[in-house]
């Protein structure tokens, strides 16, 4: 695999653009304007590890519908695995799917997203994930090994930190859940040192105060 075709993208740039087939028809990245996009990426169909990701991607779609959140998958196969794999899932283990799959052949998107990492595997994506906000900047992104299924209440966490940053202008610190004090932002000058002393935060020191939603 030539590394030069396979891009990086950016945290805080417009994701790239794409236009797909899926288990549910084509679909460009501008469809989901207005909603964020959490885009991942799984090495392949009727594999055990996917297997039971699907399972618990499955499990977590209305959490996320719930945010604004379309989730979406994508592998290295064509559409009819995509299909049968998805409908064995349903016979097998009782489970449905019910988020689309990018089939991705020519790894056309894989490679936008810098899914193919020749170490791993020449031939398959491997597993990352990838947050798209509503205007469709890409505000994070994690890889795993082919070997480490995902861990679903990150996810959703990660979503709902990005969600609160933009709507109250905070961070989130180490280990934050939803309820926990949040990080007010680092002052970036000697006045604003001196203010936020007096605003009521629970400040550790000048540089780390903490405040409650």
């Amino acid at each position: 695999m030539c590394g030069e075709t396979n891009s990086m993208p950016i945290l805080g740039e417009p994701a790239p653009d794409f236009e797909a087939l899926t288990t549910n028809g084509m679909v460009k990245l501008s469809d989901f304007k207005g909603k964020w996009l959490v885009l991942f990426s799984h090495p392949a169909d009727f594999t055990p590890v996917c297997t039971t990701e699907f399972m618990a991607f499955s499990a977590i779609v209305d959490e996320l519908k719930s945010l604004n959140v379309q989730l979406m998958g994508l592998s290295i196969d064509s559409v009819h695995s995509h299909l049968a794999w998805i409908r064995n899932i349903k016979e097998k283990m009782g489970v449905d799917v019910p988020f689309p799959i990018i089939a991705d052949l020519e790894m056309t998107v894989a490679k936008k997203y810098g899914m193919i990492h020749p170490g791993q595997s020449s031939t398959a994506a491997i597993r990352a994930v990838f947050f798209i906000d509503d205007k469709g900047i890409l505000r994070a992104m994690i890889y795993y090994p082919l070997t480490a299924g995902r861990y679903m209440p990150e996810i959703i966490r990660l979503v709902k930190s990005l969600q609160a940053t933009d709507k109250y202008g905070i961070a989130t610190p180490a280990n934050w859940q939803p309820g926990d004090k949040v990080v007010v932002p680092a002052p970036k000058n000697k006045a604003e040192m001196d203010k936020r002393l007096t605003e009521g935060y629970e400040c550790k020191d000048w540089y780390l105060c903490f405040k409650k939603l």
